[in-house]
């Protein structure tokens, strides 16, 4: 198993890069999304605090896939929470496997 604190370090990189501000690691919650009665997603959810965005104050993430693919999703509305940042990561996921087929 990987190193947790080289985990948030990759993801951290991500979220400053994507985001242009800085970003500071702050908990760790875990969200089980159910969807339908089944399981759309089921994992950690990575919550940094951010500085220096002109809107978000604070930013969730995680990532997905080989090879690793970062989903970070910034605490603007609707996004309020880890679990609400799921739902609009996987919804998005959704739409983007869609456009694949």
């Amino acid at each position: 198993m990987e190193n947790k604190q080289d985990y948030l370090a990759r993801l951290q990189t991500a979220i400053q890069h994507l985001h242009k501000c800085g970003a500071v690691y702050r908990e760790t919650v875990p969200v089980h999304e159910v969807f339908r009665g089944k399981t759309a997603w089921r994992g950690d959810v990575e919550v940094f605090d951010l500085t220096g965005h002109p809107k978000a104050k604070r930013c969730y993430g995680w990532t997905y896939g080989e090879p690793e693919e970062f989903i970070t999703i910034l605490e603007l509305p609707p996004v309020d929470s880890a679990k609400s940042a799921v739902k609009v990561g996987v919804a998005y996921q959704i739409k983007e496997s869609r456009k694949k087929e």
